[in-house]
């Protein structure tokens, strides 16, 4: 598995980065994202954690659009950044995310994870129990 932090760039380019677990080490890696998510795919990546890290926090839903750019390289992405609804978390599933990954929505108790999960089997998509 590669974990890909992911901003859009001034230019609308995806773009990698690197040290994003401090704002002040941050940096760019000089790729965009599709061409390293292709990469690391040829390396032998089996599943891509795409990190929209843009939206990270903000609740405004995943980056669909990005996150479909990655699904064609046929491994497993997990969309991750910007879940604030049960809606987005269907969303992204319903774009080919094969899993998403949340945090500030459970932590600050917004969604509970039985309820999600409850929402998303009604709707027809596969949870675990």
């Amino acid at each position: 598995m590669v974990g890909i932090d992911s901003l859009v760039a001034a230019d609308g380019r995806w773009i990698v980065k690197q040290y994003t677990g401090k704002a002040e080490a941050i940096r760019n890696a000089g790729r965009e994202t599709v061409e390293w998510a292709r990469e690391a795919v040829r390396l032998g990546a089996g599943e891509i954690v795409l990190n929209c890290i843009d939206r990270d926090g903000v609740r405004q839903g995943y980056d669909l659009e990005q996150t479909a750019a990655i699904i064609p390289l046929g491994v497993p992405v997990i969309a991750s950044g910007g879940a604030g609804t049960v809606q987005h978390f269907a969303d992204a599933f319903a774009a080919g995310a094969s899993g998403t990954l949340a945090a500030s929505v459970f932590h600050d108790r917004r969604i509970a994870i039985g309820e999600l999960k409850d929402a998303l089997a009604a709707i027809g998509f596969e949870v675990r129990r």
